[in-house]
């Protein structure tokens, strides 16, 4: 499985007034800390149109999994951690969001828009197996039949089908398992603390035999590193059972890049000039470009050439071409009854 990468130094904080310096350069070895989350709300919000979901449920704060592309890293910068190892680290959970959910769909301006669970870092992560607020907020969505996608590297997934199910009879309902990388050595690299490809393709298997609407996110396509395993991975998802496959290009927004570069070049050292230099003619000469419609996308005969591949596969594979049972709208939504002075007011 290869040697566990040394701690990520953290990138300058352009949020934090204060900076440590430590003697010779050496900085204390990483290690777990947890931090409480007393946030007064649970759902997100944004406006990019580069994104199929206006509204998202983030259960934690930073990530374990370690993928240094993880372009959510500067947002651990407003908590005045860093975007390297404390990202991975320095976690922060949310132990009310069950309730603080229940709460906001009670609210009269929640109308059941789609919830994307998570955005900001991955909501099946190894701490979710202790707290279980992704369970907890899922039954919730249960409850008030509120729609939901998921995306996540977590295989731990798995132990909530049931509840998935159950999701999946009273509304709409995606699975997402991200799989952008199917070597074994690539994905080490650059997402350490993942399970393998192969394991998650499991997963995928796993969710589909269960009846669920499960697709694979091969995001973020990473050139001169994952493109040529666009062909087997495909394959290999139609083989597991997905109905649907994704792709996105990398992001280096802020200090993911720093964090992606020092890895890179660590782990990957031969390659490393070669990735960088793609990455940037994907992005017309610039290592990130964040303006809508062109930061998830790239441009280039280079990227054409990717995208027509992906394409050819999918549509070779029969991969997104299956109707969805479950229509995404709104329309399921119901506030569960609780008596019946409520039920006068029209509340169910």
């Amino acid at each position: 499985m290869g040697r566990v990468p040394r701690p990520i130094d953290n990138p300058p904080n352009p949020w934090s007034s204060e900076a440590v310096e430590y003697f010779d350069g050496v900085t204390p070895p990483a290690t777990l800390s947890i931090y409480e989350d007393r946030s007064k709300s649970i759902i997100t919000t944004n406006d990019s149109p580069d994104l199929p979901f206006d509204h998202g449920v983030n259960p934690y704060r930073g990530c374990f999994h370690g993928c240094t592309y993880c372009y959510a890293r500067p947002s651990h910068e407003y908590l005045s951690f860093g975007a390297g190892t404390d990202f991975d680290r320095k976690l922060t959970v949310k132990q009310a969001a069950p309730e603080l959910l229940r709460a906001a769909f009670d609210r009269p301006q929640w109308t059941g828009k789609l919830l994307a669970f998570s955005g900001i870092t991955d909501c099946y992560q190894p701490l979710e197996a202790s707290y279980h607020l992704t369970r907890r907020c899922l039954e919730v969505c249960v409850e008030y039949r509120n729609p939901v996608a998921v995306v996540t590297k977590g295989v731990l997934v798995e132990r909530d089908i049931d509840v998935l199910l159950q999701l999946h009879e009273v509304t709409h309902l995606t699975v997402s398992i991200s799989i952008p990388v199917w070597d074994v050595d690539s994905s080490r690299a650059v997402e350490p603390y993942t399970a393998t490809p192969q394991r998650r393709m499991k997963t995928v298997a796993r969710l589909a035999k269960a009846g669920l609407d499960v697709g694979v996110s091969v995001s973020p396509l990473i050139p001169g590193l994952n493109d040529g395993d666009i062909p087997t991975l495909l394959e290999a998802a139609a083989d597991a059972g997905a109905l649907r496959a994704g792709l996105g290009f990398i992001r280096l927004p802020g200090s993911v890049r720093t964090v992606f570069e020092a890895r890179l070049r660590e782990r990957l050292p031969l390659r490393a000039a070669r990735i960088l230099s793609l990455i940037k003619d994907a992005r017309g000469g610039q290592m990130n470009r964040s303006a809508f419609f062109e930061r998830m996308r790239g441009s280039g005969p280079y990227v054409e050439s990717v995208r027509k591949l992906f394409d050819a596969h999918v549509a070779r594979l029969g991969l997104n071409q299956v109707q969805r049972a479950q229509p995404l709208h709104p329309s399921s939504f119901r506030r569960p009854a609780r008596g019946p002075q409520l039920s006068l007011f029209g509340t169910t």
